[in-house]
């Protein structure tokens, strides 16, 4: 059974902070909604998505209540550290920097960052030249948002929101030239209207995505390798994948 609570509204969150079942029966998983296709509401309200999918067979593995948190991506860490919830389960890829804060589960998949734009967009993304005076669209925090910085800065404007769809309603609204965002969040928000396109090639970034959670809860850590390792072996894991891709993303 899983509950969902809004993290920035829901005091009892903060209360549950306190309390941790050693035998880890009691989970609390934080996603970023909207973040399509791997966390987002259907319009009734419910939470779904291939990680929500995932992380509710995951807790089923573990034999676990899980409680679902929603969380805005710039506060996952410091929800995390705060004691907010016990995991990160939000397309949170793993890198050296966030490695040092946070203790990562193996990589459960990896797709790579791409570029889309409206179809007169003309200019080549890997030509510095091209690009120099143009609004790039990130969301804040990724290793999107970090790419951009680093290969871009003094190049373009970067211009980094909260959620991926007020990203892609500045898109619409002609408020930017062209977006750096996971590809699939891209195919599926930003292709699938009439307009767009992918522009330049796929970049791949960081060591693929991970579980996330506090470097002292190495016992959880273990079990959550072990479950989703299961998941996998015995095709649960691809039966998800298979809802919400075309294409292979397992690690």
């Amino acid at each position: 059974m899983k509950k969902l609570i809004v993290a920035a509204s829901c005091v009892l969150a903060l209360v549950a902070g306190s309390v941790q079942a050693k035998d880890w029966k009691e989970i609390r998983i934080a996603f970023d909604v909207p973040y399509e296709p791997f966390e987002y509401k259907t319009p009734d309200g419910e939470l779904t998505g291939f990680e929500v999918e995932l992380a509710e067979a995951m807790c089923e593995e573990l034999n676990a209540e899980c409680e679902f948190v929603i969380q805005a991506w710039d506060g996952m860490i410091p929800g995390l550290l705060a004691r907010k919830f016990d995991a990160i389960m939000s397309s949170m890829s793993i890198t050296p920097e966030r490695a040092e804060r946070v203790l990562f589960s193996e990589p459960y998949y990896n797709t790579p960052g791409g570029w889309f734009a409206r179809n007169d967009f003309s200019a080549d993304v890997t030509d510095m030249s091209q690009m120099e005076g143009l609004t790039v669209g990130v969301q804040r925090g990724t290793t999107m948002d970090t790419y951009v910085t680093n290969e871009m800065s003094g190049v373009v404007t970067v211009k980094r929101y909260t959620t991926a769809d007020d990203m892609v309603l500045d898109l619409e609204g002609q408020r930017l030239d062209v977006v750096f965002v996971d590809y699939p969040v891209g195919e599926q928000t930003i292709l699938s209207k009439e307009g767009f396109k992918e522009v330049g090639e796929p970049v791949k970034l960081g060591e693929g995505v991970g579980v996330a959670m506090r470097q002292r809860d190495r016992d959880l850590a273990g079990k959550i390798n072990a479950a989703l390792r299961k998941l996998k072996n015995d095709g649960t894991y691809d039966a998800i994948m298979n809802k919400y891709f075309t294409y292979d993303i397992k690690m």
